[in-house]
C-alpha cells in the first residue's frame, strides 16, 4: 500500500456525516432526547460537542464544565467560550468539595509525602514518564515531580505502592465527573457522549468508569491528529486548536506527552498506522526519517501499553 505522511488525513466532511448518522441512531435506539458532553476546552471534547449540535440540534445538547480547585485556569472559560460558539446550554458544576469529602487531595499528598518528606501545603505534584521513548525505549516507570512556592523542584522514580495510591486517589477526579454527567443526563432524558479518542481508548489512557464510562463514543476510532483536523473542520477555535493537550489532573500542568505517550501525536499516530496496516519497516523508516531501532521502540510502546490495558476495555465477567 502507499504510504506517506498524509495516509491519515482524514475527508472531514464525509467523516462528520458518518459520526453524525451515527450519533442519531443510536440516541434513537437508546430512547433518549439529546446528549450531555463534558467540556474541558480540550480539543476531544470540543469535537464531540460541536458533533452532537449538529447531530440533534443545540436545544438538546448541554456542555458541562467541571473543575475542581486544581484545575487549569484557562479550561473553563475556554469551555463556555465553546458551548456559546455552538449554541449549546452551558453548565458549571464545580466538583471541589466532592473530591475533599472523598479523601482524593489527602490521600494522594500521603503518598508524596511518604516518598518526599518536604512536600507540604502550597506545593504542586505532577507524575510523569522519561520522554525519550524514540531514543531509548524502555519501560514506562514513573517519577513524581513536585514544586514548591519558591520554585525549589524535586523529582523521586515512584515505587509501586506511592504511584497505585497516587492514581488512586487522582482517579477520583474523573470518576466524579462521570458521576455528574449521569445525574445530569437522567434529569434531561439524554445520552452521555463519551470524549475519548483511540489513543486513549486503546492505550488505555483513561480511568474506567470514568472518562472511559459513556453510553457512546463517537470518536474513539479517530487517532488525536485526525481529532484536530476534524477539529479544524468544525470550526473549533484557534485557541482550542493550538492548546497542548494536557491531564487536568495534578496541580502542575503535565501534558499528555510528558505524562502518558513519552512521543508527539504525529509520529505516534504516524507509527500507529503503519503498524496496523503493515507497512513494511523500510518504507516506515523513510517516510519518517527514522532509524528501525527508533521505529520499533515506539511500536513495542503502542503493544505494550495495549496488553498491560485489557483489563481496562473489558465488560465485567460473568459465569
Amino acid at each position: 500500500m502507499e504510504f506517506t505522511r498524509d495516509s491519515i488525513k482524514l475527508d472531514c466532511e464525509k467523516e462528520t456525516e458518518r459520526l453524525v448518522s451515527f450519533m442519531r441512531q443510536q440516541v434513537r435506539a437508546f430512547r433518549r432526547g439529546g446528549a450531555v458532553v463534558g467540556i474541558s476546552g480540550g480539543i476531544d471534547s470540543s469535537v464531540v460537542l460541536a458533533l452532537a449540535v449538529r447531530a440533534f440540534g443545540p436545544g438538546k445538547v448541554i456542555g458541562v464544565s467541571m473543575p475542581e480547585k486544581e484545575s487549569s485556569s484557562e479550561s473553563s472559560p475556554l469551555a463556555a467560550d465553546l458551548a456559546a460558539k455552538f449554541g449549546a446550554t452551558y453548565l458549571v458544576e464545580d466538583i471541589t468539595a466532592m473530591l475533599e469529602g472523598a479523601g482524593t487531595y489527602r490521600r494522594r499528598d500521603e503518598a508524596i509525602s511518604d516518598l518526599i518528606p518536604e512536600y507540604t501545603e502550597g506545593w504542586k505534584c505532577k507524575i510523569v514518564l522519561p520522554q525519550d521513548l524514540v531514543e531509548k525505549g524502555g519501560l514506562n516507570v514513573f517519577s513524581v515531580v513536585v514544586d514548591s512556592p519558591d520554585g525549589k523542584s524535586i523529582s523521586k522514580r515512584l515505587p509501586l505502592k506511592n504511584y497505585l495510591q497516587i492514581v488512586a486517589s487522582s482517579n477520583f477526579k474523573q470518576r466524579s465527573r462521570m458521576m455528574t454527567l449521569y445525574y445530569l443526563a437522567e434529569k434531561h432524558n439524554y445520552v452521555v457522549m463519551g470524549t475519548g479518542n483511540k489513543n486513549e481508548h486503546d492505550m488505555g489512557f483513561f480511568v474506567k468508569y470514568g472518562d472511559g464510562g459513556a453510553d457512546i463514543k463517537p470518536i474513539a476510532h479517530l487517532f488525536k491528529t485526525q481529532v484536530f483536523q476534524l477539529g479544524a473542520h468544525l470550526g473549533v477555535s484557534e485557541e482550542i486548536l493550538t492548546r497542548t493537550p494536557t491531564t487536568d489532573t495534578y496541580s502542575s500542568e503535565v501534558s499528555q506527552e510528558e505524562f502518558y505517550y513519552r512521543v508527539d501525536f504525529e509520529t505516534l499516530d504516524l507509527i500507529w498506522y503503519a503498524l496496523e496496516h503493515e507497512v513494511p519497516m523500510e518504507k516506515v523508516c523513510e517516510v519518517m526519517d527514522l532509524s528501525p531501532e527508533q521505529v520499533e521502540h515506539v511500536q513495542k510502546d503502542i503493544l505494550q501499553k495495549k496488553r498491560a490495558t485489557e483489563y481496562l476495555r473489558a465488560n465485567p465477567v460473568e459465569l
